[in-house]
């Protein structure tokens, strides 16, 4: 029996080329990396990065990798977690898997305890800035590696 609605799936052995093959729209691939490197980064991160295939009954909708605990200004003198990277497939997009995708990851960092869920996105018009200020979440000022860095305080729920 098949599963139907989205659900978040570990990277496995098994639906590792599943993942590999979540590609974005064209022109969107400058502002996401693409699920190899997240799928690196979260090997050289162990604990930290918190990779997930997004699935819809069996078809691989999208793929994405919070980031937790991490030493945000590496000194040891704040942590955070968050949205590292949200890959939403080019023929699957608009059809809510974004949005529970970020639902998703605020439910486990509350369930971790986190107060606060971070996001980082390219500014630009072909960003996703409208999509997470929809949300809820707000600019805090701050900048990283030349993303807008976006902060949503966890006691309030995501905005419809």
């Amino acid at each position: 029996m098949t599963m139907t609605g989205p659900r978040l799936e570990e990277i496995t052995a098994e639906n590792l080329d599943a993942a590999l093959g979540v590609r974005v729209r064209p022109g969107q691939e400058h502002a996401v990396a693409p699920v190899v490197k997240s799928l690196a980064e979260a090997y050289v991160h162990p604990g930290v990065a918190w990779p997930r295939l997004i699935v819809d009954g069996d078809r691989p909708v999208g793929f994405l990798m919070a980031f937790l605990d991490i030493d945000w200004y590496e000194d040891g003198s704040v942590l955070r977690s968050g949205l590292w990277r949200l890959n939403i497939a080019a023929g699957e997009q608009g059809k809510g898997y974004g949005r529970f995708a970020v639902e998703s990851v605020a439910e486990e960092l509350r369930r971790r305890g986190s107060k606060q869920f971070y996001v980082t996105w390219h500014p630009g018009p072909d960003g996703p800035e409208g999509f997470y200020l929809g949300l809820g979440f707000q600019t805090n000022g701050e900048t990283s590696g030349g993303q807008t860095v976006g902060v949503l305080e966890l006691a309030q729920a995501l905005s419809v």
